[in-house]
């Protein structure tokens, strides 16, 4: 039990460093001041490749648990299915 309190405990720590602090609050744009340390984004095609990166990060989870969760293959003669029904040599 203790190992998990101390595993909550440094990521609870951890979380909290990572938000911005009061400097880098009033420097941020309305969007980000909550989140993000620095200077933020410095000119409008800096939220364009933040919002595509964000897409693409989205698609690859949604695409992942897909695959991963239900991947449809079927037929007898993929190569899972050596593993799956190989004998192992004793």
């Amino acid at each position: 039990m203790k190992k998990y309190m101390l595993c909550f405990l440094i990521f609870f720590t951890s979380v909290l460093q990572v938000l911005a602090c009061e400097v880098c609050k009033r420097n941020q744009p309305e969007l980000l001041q909550e989140i993000s340390h620095g200077t933020g984004p410095q000119s409008e095609s800096d939220y364009y490749i933040i919002g595509l990166a964000v897409i693409l990060v989205v698609l690859t989870l949604i695409f992942s648990l897909k695959y991963l969760l239900k991947p449809g293959e079927q037929n007898p003669n993929h190569i899972k299915n050596i593993i799956l029904t190989q004998q192992p040599d004793l």
